[in-house]
């Protein structure tokens, strides 16, 4: 037993003992917190009410560092890049080097329920996350794209990723207690509809129905990026112009 487990001698219990120090309030434990309460409660029961007794605090407290739940989400978005570091171009190796930056954006926004709204709300051109798009944007730039592809492609690849990661968070909360067996089942059923289906009337979905929910996600994804990469890829050696040239 150690001297703290020890309890205080009768004449001592009468004396006022000092209270423990409280820790500080800042803005990272509050984005700490938000994001413990994003986890539990999902984007729609979120509140900063949620966050101060998740700190122990009144919730005016909260807002001597962030202005409005607004603020907060900006933070919690800019925390989601902590780490997010960009490689050197390499014109080579572009197309494997936007391939990884897809997949840790996908990795990142699956790290918190509901992320992929929060993010969808907010672009990166704040002074914090300014650098990363600068990179971001050489990557490209050094592939040889026209400076106009060049110029929508991140923003591209962006709304591919978040609304992946939105949709796929939708399911996953709409079948979050559904087992691997369960889910084996339903998608043999979605499956044989498709292969029921008049072939009269719908000869491909027919000649399509083992592969419409047959692959996992991750496939999924990768397919997706691997579209959008070879697309980009098509517009290299093409004369920059007019956003009606740009077209194939």
């Amino acid at each position: 037993m150690s001297e703290t487990d020890l309890p205080a001698p009768p004449w001592d219990r009468n004396r006022r003992r000092p209270a423990p120090a409280k820790v500080p309030l800042t803005r990272e434990r509050i984005v700490d917190a938000a994001f413990t309460v994003l986890d539990r409660e999902g984007y729609d029961r979120f509140s900063m009410r949620q966050v101060a007794l998740e700190l122990g605090v009144a919730v005016s407290a909260l807002y001597v560092h962030v202005a409005n739940k607004d603020e907060l989400f900006e933070l919690m978005y800019n925390r989601t890049f902590d780490g997010a570091e960009l490689p050197d171009p390499d014109p080579e190796n572009w197309q494997e080097q936007i391939k990884e930056f897809a997949r840790r954006g996908r990795a990142r926004l699956r790290s918190h329920r509901d992320l992929a709204r929060i993010s969808m709300g907010h672009v990166p051109f704040s002074p914090e996350l300014l650098p990363h798009v600068e990179r971001l944007m050489a990557i490209f730039r050094s592939s040889g794209m026209p400076d106009l592809v060049a110029a929508m492609a991140g923003d591209l690849l962006s709304t591919y990723i978040e609304g992946f990661c939105l949709e796929e968070s939708m399911w996953l909360e709409r079948y979050r207690d559904m087992d691997e067996a369960t889910w084996e089942t339903k998608r043999n059923e979605i499956m044989g509809y498709f292969a029921e289906l008049p072939p009269d009337r719908f000869p491909n979905m027919v000649a399509m129905a083992p592969y419409m929910v047959d692959e996992s996600n991750d496939y999924r994804f990768e397919l997706g990026v691997d579209i959008l990469v070879r697309g980009l890829a098509s517009y290299i050696g093409r004369a920059s112009g007019s956003a009606g040239s740009a077209a194939p």
